[in-house]
């Protein structure tokens, strides 16, 4: 397989027109070469936070708060979850996946409700268990959360928080296991930050409530972070102070709970541009490569050697044409109507026939 068009190529994102190679899942070859093609070649995008299991109740919740909303154990949402069906929950899961290789994304960093249980579920919604549409190609690395058997079945475990219980064991277990561990922090208040990072975890979500004492803990480890800035907005806990981590640690973005915010990557891209004013580039570089690194994983970039996770934009669409700063356009107006062509695994899966 090859696609052509203009290519942004390296952790940098620099235009080179030419043509991408793939095979075998990989990216084998970047031609700088001429074409006719006005594509735009990017990396899939890898969004670092979900909790898609609550797909089945968009939009529910409206004015509460966000304990009320999502606070274990019985939050909206764990109540909803608890009274749904397996079958309901995986048909909801799988049409959010479907939506997911829609908009571009070829990866996804999941908290998982529901322990050995719950995992269970996201792994049929992926493979299309039950589910007319069938199986899905977007990958998910799952953190499995209440209950310390997930370990066996899960790729990490995902807190909720250190205030919510004692995480001290299950991350020694984690660790124990060789896989990743990451926590909500500083989504509320700043209290439970410093407890979180008291576990050395290798990520934290949220940060919104981050102090300088936090700033200097999180560049003196190298802690990752993980921001989801539409969500933190909808659930009036603030805003994160983007600019400032982005000095500090490495930053990427999520999109939080399906409840509350559609899973779109270029939605939470043009959010978070707009709020930190950062550059375009770095802003691309949390919705790809960040996320990626973060969970250990060979993509996120467009480079020789790179998963062949790509996503192909038309830059002669209404929307992208005439555009004078490639970057920037995808950042702050791309949108799912602009998208042309998703791979993943080196499979295109949109445009694709379900």
């Amino acid at each position: 397989m090859y696609l052509e068009g203009i290519i942004l190529v390296g952790p940098d994102f620099e235009p080179v027109e030419g043509r991408v190679v793939v095979a075998d899942g990989e990216i084998v070859g970047l031609e700088e070469r001429d074409t006719d093609s006005d594509d735009l070649i990017l990396p899939a995008f890898v969004n670092a936070h979900t909790h898609i299991g609550d797909s089945i109740a968009k939009e529910a919740g409206e004015g509460l708060s966000l304990d009320e909303l999502v606070a274990p154990p019985d939050g909206l949402k764990h109540r909803l979850l608890r009274a749904a069906g397996r079958e309901e929950k995986v048909a909801a899961m799988a049409r959010t996946l479907r939506y997911m290789e829609a908009t571009g994304t070829g990866t996804f960093l999941e908290f998982r409700e529901g322990g050995v249980d719950g995992v269970g579920a996201l792994r049929d919604a992926l493979a299309g268990e039950g589910v007319a549409f069938g199986e899905r190609a977007v990958e998910s690395v799952v953190f499995g959360r209440d209950d310390p058997d997930v370990l066996s079945v899960a790729d990490g475990y995902g807190a909720s928080g250190a205030r919510d219980a004692d995480f001290d064991a299950v991350r020694t277990e984690t660790r124990d296991a060789g896989k990743l561990f990451g926590i909500h922090a500083g989504e509320r208040d700043a209290d439970d930050i410093n407890p979180a990072m008291d576990l050395d975890p290798d990520f934290l979500v949220h940060m919104v409530h981050a102090e300088g004492i936090h700033l200097e803990r999180l560049e003196d480890r190298g802690t990752p972070v993980v921001v989801c800035p539409r969500s933190n907005l909808v659930t009036n806990v603030g805003v994160p102070p983007i600019r400032e981590l982005a000095e500090r640690t490495t930053v990427a973005l999520g999109t939080d709970n399906v409840m509350t915010d559609s899973p779109s990557m270029f939605r939470e891209m043009e959010f978070a541009a707009k709020l930190s004013d950062l550059p375009a580039r770095e802003i691309l570089r949390m919705a790809t490569r960040n996320g990626a690194e973060i969970a250990g994983l060979n993509r996120g970039v467009v480079r020789e050697g790179a998963d062949a996770d790509l996503l192909v934009l038309d830059g002669d669409s209404d929307n992208l044409a005439g555009t004078r700063d490639l970057v920037r356009a995808i950042v702050r107006r791309a949108g799912q109507a602009d998208v042309s062509r998703v791979v993943i695994g080196g499979e295109t899966v949109v445009p694709r026939d379900d």
